[in-house]
């Protein structure tokens, strides 16, 4: 293994430190407790918006902390779901009177934690809580009906999520109208990847899985979760042709639509390759009358040092594009109004 890291089992709090000491104006945390970040700049009476998740994901998930984004983030060990306990204390911290919206990805445990954050919320602080959970990744399971549970991962996606709901309540929208464009940007956000490479959890000290040199994973998951197949390493454009059609055809989008795209870098891709492969999804685009409102390429949701990209493609409305296009400032992510 090799890290740039002092001991194993101090790389979050020593991570978390050094966050903190860069971005003092910007970012704090509560209850004595590193991982409890919160927002330096709070504003009364507007909705609260919350995450959370495991470590190994920046600037996902406490990346996007701050003005026009989110207001606190629950933060748990490489991988791992923080604490109800936690995500409570946050709660309490960024409600400013308009109540608290929970922005999450499709998983067990930050499901099951933040459940009960909420109905912590609710009893002992009379704080209102709305949750909207995020599943974005086209691989991880079949296409959802309506009425059907949503089984699928929360991925990369989750950042239209983050910005367009982070907007909203900058502009002092109430709580349901927050949680309803949230719950519009899950709806109309699809994301597929590719991995080409393991990563290493500092405590654990080896690789999670292997892969050959030669191969790519279609469809794995941010903590590498399998996918949908394991072959020969394609080229950049072969990779495109196979991914974003099936995003394409999830939703479906039409002839006429409108939309944003984020190249996500996994965390051991360079932006190079991740053009690249830009190059060829905007081809296909147009070629299917699709026009791009907005591009993000860089990386918004690693998995550690893995190799590998992700495709995410929002669809948009005039409503979406506009908070799309506000003005956000977080220590990990800034746009200037477009």
């Amino acid at each position: 293994m090799k890290k740039i890291i002092n001991k194993p089992e101090n790389f979050i709090p020593e991570m978390l430190e050094g966050i903190y000491a860069a971005h003092p104006h910007d970012v704090t945390y509560v209850n004595d407790d590193l991982h409890c970040l919160v927002t330096q700049h709070k504003v009364a009476g507007k909705v609260g918006i919350s995450t959370g998740g495991g470590s190994g994901h920046l600037p996902l998930f406490l990346g996007y902390v701050g003005k026009g984004m989110l207001d606190g983030c629950a933060i748990g060990d490489v991988f791992q779901s923080p604490s109800a306990e936690q995500m409570f204390e946050i709660t309490k911290a960024i409600d400013a009177g308009a109540g608290v919206l929970y922005i999450y990805g499709n998983y067990n445990g930050d499901i099951f934690n933040f459940d009960m954050a909420a109905e912590m919320a609710d009893f002992e602080a009379d704080i209102r809580v709305e949750s909207v959970v995020a599943g974005d990744d086209v691989a991880s399971a079949a296409a959802v009906n309506a009425g059907q549970k949503n089984t699928r991962r929360g991925v990369a996606g989750i950042f239209f999520v983050y910005k367009c709901a982070g907007a909203a309540a900058a502009e002092m929208m109430d709580l349901d109208n927050v949680k309803r464009i949230a719950l519009k940007a899950c709806q109309n956000v699809r994301t597929m990847g590719v991995g080409l490479s393991p990563c290493i959890v500092p405590r654990v000290g080896k690789p999670g899985f292997s892969i050959a040199e030669d191969e790519m994973e279609i469809g794995m998951g941010i903590h590498g979760e399998t996918g949908i197949r394991r072959g020969k390493l394609l080229s950049a454009d072969e990779i495109v042709n196979e991914i974003l059609p099936q995003i394409l055809d999830d939703i479906p989008y039409q002839s006429g639509d409108e939309v944003a795209v984020l190249i996500n870098g996994l965390g051991g891709t360079p932006l190079e390759e991740q053009y690249v492969v830009y190059r060829r999804v905007q081809q296909i685009l147009q070629a299917e009358n699709i026009k791009v409102c907005h591009t993000y390429v860089g990386e918004y949701a690693t998995a550690m040092e893995m190799s590998g990209l992700s495709i995410s493609v929002l669809k948009v409305d005039d409503e979406l594009k506009r908070l799309l296009k506000a003005q956000a400032d977080t220590p990990f992510f800034k746009q200037f109004q477009l």
